[in-house]
């Protein structure tokens, strides 16, 4: 033991040699602080790993620098399948001992083994999305994932609790006897494990009524007492008279009695001993069933989500080839670049596969490549303005001669082809107005009036929105 102060050994005194330091109470806490070590250790020694844990927590109370004490906590959190709280116990006390620290291997047994990792890993992940599914009252979804866990860590105490919370409150009480008596082997004094365990007994076992064992009888016969010599001889009445019949009748006694303890002492414990392997056999096939079992029920899942998957994946593929099987952006696209290099003044063909294009997309996201939209993109660079031109002419027309059903669809694709076209847009407004779609005329104007501002489309916008909004 050293001095808190100085650092120098302590003597058998209640100060210290070196600094002249009051140590007695000093002294005091670090010998009750080793005594709960002590006891912690006895109670590990005999699987008693809740006591122990208490033990030590109650030694580190005391002492937070007994790295004996830190080190025998991390181990009992890791035989309980605590991994996380064994590592900081074990990290704790590598700081507080950076050399000489026997926690190095353990942290080192852990860390160096990858495969020890990702296994610690999906156990964490797997129990709290079981107690996820707990919350959320899918109940057996949580029954898979922890049979999943303790395929993984079998000595993981509160998985194995867990599970037998959910066997009970499914009245499964076989199940979840053998999950609290796996619990037991692990730890022999948990409370909340033999709180679970008395639950499930009583279930098992109820209680039989008391026995009670017939009052012997005796019977007093009649006897002859006579005098030989020194002796007294006592002789029963009937001896003679009924020798054969008593010789027959005790033949018959032992006979009963040899079958009776064959009956109620051999066979009960032969039946016993054969029950003890046929369970140990149950519950080893029970255990591989669970395992399949949960397998099966993943498998199964997953392949209902990949057919979900699969099924959705057909209908947008479906939704994107064409009839004969390319997709139909794609042969748009082609049949347009075709026509404008077969024909380079043949804008209205180019114009209607473009049109094409511009349908798909609008009905959901294509997902085309860098590739398509370069290819698109060039192509629009080199027609776009003469199809822009093209549908301004055949609208402007049909608007001249008020025929606003076909102007309104030539103006909004000369627009569209051509951003910069304030007539077209001025035009496709006064249309809408015409054919009184008030929304869309407003929204156009309000279109102008932002795109082209301090125009005299603009003012005249202004006027017939104020006009249109005035008459509301």
């Amino acid at each position: 033991m050293i001095c808190y102060r100085c650092g120098c050994t302590l003597s058998e005194h209640d100060f210290c040699t070196s600094c002249g330091a009051d140590v007695a109470l000093y002294k005091k806490i670090i010998y009750i602080s080793n005594r709960f070590y002590n006891e912690g250790l006895e109670r590990a020694n005999v699987r008693d790993l809740t006591g122990a844990v208490n033990s030590l927590r109650q030694s580190l109370k005391f002492n937070k620098n007994n790295v004996e004490a830190r080190n025998l906590l991390g181990l009992v959190y890791f035989e309980t399948g605590e991994v996380v709280a064994a590592l900081s116990e074990w990290v704790i006390s590598k700081n507080l001992r950076p050399r000489k620290n026997i926690a190095d291997d353990y942290i080192d047994m852990i860390q160096t083994n990858q495969n020890r990792l990702d296994i610690i890993n999906q156990t964490i992940k797997k129990y709290n999305q079981a107690l996820t599914y707990c919350n959320q009252d899918s109940l057996d979804l949580a029954v898979i994932q922890l049979k999943k866990v303790l395929s993984l860590n079998p000595r993981f105490i509160r998985a194995h609790q867990l599970l037998a919370l959910l066997y009970i409150n499914s009245e499964e009480w076989e199940k979840a006897k053998r999950e609290l008596t796996k619990c037991i082997e692990i730890d022999t004094n948990n409370t909340a494990t033999l709180r679970y365990l008395k639950e499930v007994d009583e279930m098992l076992l109820p209680e039989e009524g008391v026995k009670n064992s017939p009052r012997k009888k005796h019977k007093t016969d009649e006897v002859i007492k006579y005098q030989s010599g020194n002796e007294t001889i006592i002789q029963p009445v009937n001896m003679k008279e009924g020798k054969g019949v008593t010789s027959l009748l005790n033949l018959g006694i032992g006979i009963i009695i040899g079958l009776a303890v064959a009956v109620f002492l051999i066979l009960p414990a032969r039946i016993q001993t054969a029950r003890a392997d046929i369970d140990g056999e149950l519950r080893k096939v029970s255990e591989q069933l669970d395992s399949k079992t949960a397998t099966i029920d993943e498998q199964q899942l997953q392949i209902n989500e990949l057919t979900a998957e699969n099924d959705s994946l057909r209908q947008d593929l479906q939704a994107y080839l064409g009839t004969d099987g390319t997709l139909q952006s794609v042969d748009s696209l082609m049949k347009a670049a075709g026509a404008y290099l077969t024909d380079p003044e043949d804008i209205t063909a180019v114009a209607d596969y473009l049109d094409e294009i511009e349908e798909e997309e609008e009905g959901g996201e294509t997902g085309n490549s860098e590739a398509f939209e370069a290819l698109y993109d060039t192509l629009l660079a080199l027609v776009g303005p003469n199809i822009a031109q093209a549908y301004y002419d055949a609208g402007y027309e049909a608007y001249r001669q008020d025929n606003y059903e076909d102007a309104i669809p030539n103006l909004e694709k000369a627009f569209k082809y051509d951003a910069t076209n304030g007539e077209a847009l001025y035009n496709l407004a006064n249309a809408y107005y015409r054919t009184e779609q008030e929304e869309k005329a407003k929204e156009t104007y309000r279109q102008v009036i932002e795109l082209f501002p301090d125009t005299e489309k603009a003012s005249k916008s202004e006027e017939f929105l104020a006009e249109m909004e005035g008459t509301e």
